[in-house]
């Protein structure tokens, strides 16, 4: 089929005549051809779609803009199998009131067939959470187990009373009226919001002012002192932008997160994840997560905030605002409150996408960071590092240490005793050590173990110099890993990593940055730790086999059977000669050494 170098939407279809695929093209010839040429450049998941690709038709529109919306339109109708599809299947949840004299308040996710009261159904189970916490507190209604009236002035008071968020009717400290009381209100702070909750709390308590009722008005001063420290909690960021939604995405290579936080007047709202098979570039994804995102009936705010550029970022501005019937403006922020907002988002997605696959931990935030920061497509979950050590030339030694989910995998770590050369070359070294590792990798990668595992990141411990020296190796090989340099400053510090020409500086990304300089730390002291144990022993076998009559062989067995030349030194001439392949004119020879030497 010939087709026009013109915008379009391109619809693929398998034997069957469904719909697999919609996507969007400034220039259809040029995107459609993409997908049948070499597959070189083709993620897994595109490549397995084309294999089902039986037949496929187009639409042409007048402008690249006009094709966006077409797009969005045909995959809402047809949610096609290989698009990236958002699956808004949180269900409601509610806000529960359970009957009685001693009622309680929390948020449930199903409405049962009971006596209790229940507001809703709510979309945001973030929200309903937060709100019933927020009750809570300010009400000092109690979370614990206990029931009541059975365990009323029963017990003594737990830490939430003496924190005032409590108001301990296990110990009797509250009456029943009272309670009942506070749960009124507490309901009406749910029903109403803060601000009417306030404007009635602050009536009351001016009217038991003026009725002398001081310790009434006392308690009503209290809850509203509570209610505003909630709502500075609450207060994340500067209310500079009241109304934004901020979107991160963070991957593993097999699976990524879109975490959205939604914020209105300043405040954090509510906040959702979803998990999604991860995609084969970054920014389309993006692309196609915003839109999928708002195509499920969401309100669209002024701005939305991303953590990186999205593809087509005018074309989605464009879409976002004519779905809005207003302006919407897409920022992606570098520094500032904003910036710290996105951060936030980040790691909250790294966090889920942990917690999906049943890891969690700072190290997680580290490696996405670490992923954003060198543009990979995923987190590097195995990563090796690289370094050499050396004395004036002499022992050449490298070392190799792994790092898997961010932390010391030891029994991957690998000591090379450079071979290749003598001398002093440091690039050498380290393309001798890299070609040695992943000639191993050719042989034992069916195995998918140590050395025939491939790592997801390669750092050499130094520059550029370093890095174009390993990259021959590397390509000569075949071996497609990303490759950088660990740069130190003046002070022996991690400084930047070093890639293509140029260098990307850490300071921006703490948790990154702490990362690398443990990883850096952590392969130069074992390089280094294997060059003194060699050149140690390398200067001790030369002492021994200056003297006459003891050779390497010789030389081996003393210090095998004596461990030290301290306890060589040590010996008598009768244990001198208890050492394999010892005679006693040699023997004599090594302790006469040691004592005219200690003599002169």
């Amino acid at each position: 089929m010939r087709l026009p170098v013109s915008p379009g939407v391109y619809l693929m279809k398998n034997s069957k005549g469904e719909i697999i695929y919609v996507g969007k093209a400034k220039a259809l010839k040029n995107r459609v051809s993409q997908y049948f040429g070499s597959q070189k450049n083709l993620g897994a998941k595109v490549i397995k779609m084309v294999e089902n690709v039986a037949d496929f038709e187009y639409i042409l529109t007048d402008s690249e803009f006009e094709a966006l919306v077409l797009e969005c339109s045909l995959i809402k109708q047809y949610m096609p199998k290989y698009n990236i599809l958002l699956k808004d299947d949180k269900g409601y949840s509610y806000i529960k009131v359970t009957r009685g004299d001693w009622p309680r308040i929390s948020a449930v996710l199903q409405r049962l067939d009971d006596d209790a009261e229940y507001i809703g159904p709510f979309t945001s189970v973030f929200a309903v959470s937060n709100s019933v916490d927020e009750a809570v507190k300010v009400f000092r209604l109690p979370t614990c187990l206990k029931e009541f009236p059975r365990d009323v002035g029963k017990s003594r008071p737990c830490l939430n009373y003496f924190i005032s968020q409590c108001s301990a009717p296990c110990a009797g400290k509250i009456s029943g009226d009272d309670y009942r009381e506070s749960v009124r209100e507490a309901v009406a702070f749910l029903r109403g919001g803060s601000a009417a909750t306030v404007t009635e709390l602050r009536r009351r308590m001016e009217e038991a002012s003026d009725n002398l009722e001081f310790e009434k008005a006392a308690k009503l001063r209290d809850r509203l002192a509570a209610i505003k420290r909630i709502n500075e909690k609450q207060k994340v960021f500067s209310a500079s932008v009241p109304e934004q939604d901020v979107f991160a995405v963070v991957s593993d290579g097999k699976k990524s997160c879109l975490n959205v936080l939604r914020f209105q007047d300043g405040r954090l709202i509510e906040s959702e994840y979803f998990i999604i098979d991860a995609p084969d570039s970054p920014g389309e994804a993006r692309r196609e997560l915003i839109r999928s995102y708002y195509a499920m009936s969401r309100r669209i705010p002024p701005r939305v905030s991303l953590d990186a550029e999205p593809e087509d970022r005018e074309l989605l501005e464009a879409w976002l605002s004519e779905t809005a019937k207003r302006r919407v403006s897409i920022a992606v922020p570098q520094r500032g409150e904003q910036a710290q907002l996105v951060e936030m988002c980040r790691k909250n997605a790294a966090e889920k996408l942990l917690s999906s696959s049943g890891r969690t931990g700072r190290e997680a935030a580290a490696l996405a960071e670490l992923a954003e920061l060198l543009g990979l497509a995923g987190m590097p979950d195995y990563i090796e590092a690289y370094d050499v050590s050396h004395t004036a030339g002499s022992d050449n030694v490298g070392g190799m240490v792994v790092f898997k989910e961010g932390v010391p995998f030891r029994r991957a770590y690998k000591l090379f005793s450079i071979k290749g050369f003598e001398g002093q070359d440091d690039y050498a070294s380290m393309a001798e050590m890299l070609e040695r590792r992943f000639i191993r990798y050719t042989e034992e990668k069916g195995s998918g173990e140590g050395f025939g595992r491939l790592p997801d990141l390669i750092l050499l411990d130094g520059g550029h110099g370093q890095v174009n020296a390993v990259l021959p190796v590397l390509n000569k090989l075949g071996i497609d890993v990303p490759v950088f340099g660990m740069v130190k400053d003046s002070r022996h510090r991690t400084r930047a990593v070093a890639a293509g020409g140029g260098e990307i500086a850490l300071s921006s990304k703490r948790q990154a940055f702490t990362l690398v300089s443990s990883i850096q730390e952590e392969v130069h002291r074992f390089a280094v730790g294997y060059h003194r144990k060699k050149h140690k022993k390398s200067s001790l076998g030369t002492s021994l086999t200056s003297i006459e009559g003891v050779g390497e062989k010789r030389a081996r067995a003393l210090m095998k059977h004596f461990k030290t030349v301290a306890a060589i030194k040590e010996a008598s001439v009768d244990e001198l000669c208890a050492a394999a392949g010892m005679t006693r004119p040699a023997a004599k020879a090594v302790y006469n050494h040691f004592h005219e030497k200690a003599d002169e």
